[in-house]
């Protein structure tokens, strides 16, 4: 693995869901200190002013920290865990995946059980599972051991379990779960990485918010500390590159370039930042492509609201089987989504943020 790969893996690998973000706070934290100066929300997100040769405009990039995950509700007396969901899930994608169960005691591996297909009426195999009839069997006993030897209890974290890989003949697939949005993290730290040094006519802050799965709650609460005069939202884009995707629904490919958002359910973008976007990127020879949101928002949503508005725009990573264990990237588009942004923050100075009006 080369240094881009050990990046995207520690952030991958880290469990952090909504409320439970420490650990992949830890990590942003220890990414991003050499970069400039750090501060904290007091909901738990990061930020990280780099000044350049302006102190205007300040220019935010944010990326949630926060995975989709589980809680737990309830311990049967058999020693079965009943959750909740922590973001959104499709419950078609959770039964026989495996988890991690953190408590005060440690981490206990589990696998998300179901009522067996023999042992279900026919027309019961048509439907589709229901969350509430799923468990997590971490192979205890009794409810005494969870709570006892395990130190399990209701609220305790559950974290989807898998591991990076990169696959395919060039091996530029990357496999590896939470890429919504740690792979916006990445982002962040590798344009801020690149910039180190660099001459830029603008301060820029780097931020890693929290609950972003559970309701955008750490933009709301980050971009008052940044106080930023433009903002730029690091995602993942939903490819729609595989079977049965028809192609007014998603045309994004993995390997064709990030994608700018152009519209999803808390925010339409500023136009002329886009315009903005889209100039810079033909200029560097950048491919991009477009991103409709009908259904799902994104930081941008509080973000863009903020004391008497700020122009944002959301630049993703198409990422395939978001909302699930295992997702797929392509690393083009990550390297070219890094190009992007620190073109545009190369360019973006007090002259240009003046016509985002």
């Amino acid at each position: 693995m080369d240094r881009i790969d050990l990046l995207l893996k520690d952030l991958t690998e880290t469990p952090g869901i909504g409320s439970y973000e420490e650990r992949i706070r830890e990590k942003m934290t220890q990414y991003l200190s050499p970069f400039g100066e750090i501060k904290y929300d007091r909901v738990g997100s990061i930020l990280c002013e780099k000044r350049g040769d302006m102190s205007y405009p300040r220019i935010m990039l944010a990326a949630h920290m926060d995975e989709v995950g589980f809680i737990v509700k309830y311990i049967t007396d058999e020693g079965f865990l009943k959750f909740a969901p922590i973001g959104g899930w499709w419950s078609q994608v959770l039964p026989s995946q495996r988890v991690i169960v953190y408590s005060k005691n440690g981490e206990f591996p589990g696998v998300i059980g179901s009522k067996p297909p023999h042992l279900l009426p026919q027309e019961e195999r048509e439907k589709p599972v229901k969350l509430e009839d799923l468990f997590i069997d971490i192979g205890a006993r009794n409810r005494e051991e969870v709570e006892k030897d395990f130190g399990i209890k209701p609220g305790s974290p559950i974290v989807p379990w898998s591991q990076y890989e990169a696959i395919g003949k060039d091996k530029k697939y990357l496999l590896g779960k939470a890429w919504d949005d740690r792979i916006g993290c990445a982002v962040i730290i590798r344009v801020l990485e690149e910039l180190k040094g660099e001459e830029h006519p603008n301060t820029i802050i780097g931020v890693g918010t929290v609950q972003e799965e559970v309701g955008l709650r750490g933009a709301e609460t980050s971009v008052k500390i940044a106080k930023p005069d433009v903002a730029f939202v690091l995602e993942v884009g939903l490819a729609g590159d595989t079977p049965n995707v028809k192609k007014e629904e998603s045309d994004i490919k993995l390997g064709k370039g990030p994608s700018i958002g152009v519209m999803d359910s808390s925010m339409l973008p500023n136009r002329k930042l886009v315009e903005f976007v889209e100039e810079v990127a033909e200029e560097e020879s950048i491919p991009y492509q477009y991103e409709l949101l009908l259904r799902g928002g994104e930081d941008g949503g509080r973000i863009h609201l903020y004391d008497g508005g700020v122009p944002t725009v959301a630049i993703n990573v198409p990422s395939r089987y978001i909302h699930s264990h295992v997702g797929v990237i392509h690393r083009d588009d990550f390297e070219n989504t890094v190009r992007l942004m620190k073109a545009i923050l190369k360019r973006l100075d007090a002259k240009r943020v003046a016509t985002l009006i």
